[in-house]
């Protein structure tokens, strides 16, 4: 090679390993943006979704910012109040009848302390917000919380659609009628006649 080829040849390979670096750059940034997102603690979710009510309510900013701390305070006693797991990760069909009465009577008093404190919480929202804007807030939570549960099922595997659910939130697809995309055959001219 001469040395305007070893030249060229150089220029060459520094911009292919510019570009591959650069790449390689921006797919861990990428990467970094999508854990990022995807770690999203409890308080960041309770936050976010207060700030959606809150929005959807139309509450001025000072009455904003009491419902968002409010509804994080309530949320956070949500989560301590969840049941431990499993009685002693045992299956239902292997636990013994006393074993089946302590975990009924377990989610008796856990449905009582949540009773109990959305009763509470009902009294501290009851100080901003009127009985109609504490009833929306109720429905608008109750929304947000399908919404999250139908997002985990549908999301099994990272796919939008689990498995059993093709076409998730249209049942018939995309530009499908009561048909599915398949049309009765019509009948010719000789099946007709007869």
């Amino acid at each position: 090679m001469n040395g305007k080829m070893k030249k060229v040849f150089s220029i060459l390979l520094t911009a292919v390993m510019m570009v591959a670096f650069s790449t390689a750059a921006s797919a861990q940034e990428n990467s970094e943006q999508k854990n990022k997102k995807q770690r999203m603690s409890r308080e960041q979710m309770a936050e976010m979704q207060a700030k959606h009510i809150a929005r959807q309510l139309a509450l001025d900013d000072a009455t904003s910012q009491k419902f968002t701390e409010t509804f994080s305070a309530y949320q956070k006693e949500v989560w301590a109040l969840r049941p431990q797991g499993k009685q002693h990760g045992k299956k239902k069909a292997d636990m013994t009848d006393a074993e089946v009465e302590k975990s009924i009577q377990d989610q008796f008093d856990h449905s009582q302390k949540i009773l109990t404190l959305r009763q509470d919480y009902y009294k501290k929202y009851s100080k901003f917000l009127t009985p109609k804007q504490i009833q929306r807030v109720y429905e608008l939570e109750k929304q947000s919380m399908n919404r999250l549960s139908k997002r985990g099922k549908g999301n099994a595997a990272g796919r939008p659609n689990a498995p059993g659910r093709p076409n998730a939130g249209r049942p018939n697809g995309p530009g499908k009628g009561k048909h599915n995309g398949k049309f009765p055959k019509k009948p010719t001219t000789q099946e007709q006649k007869k």
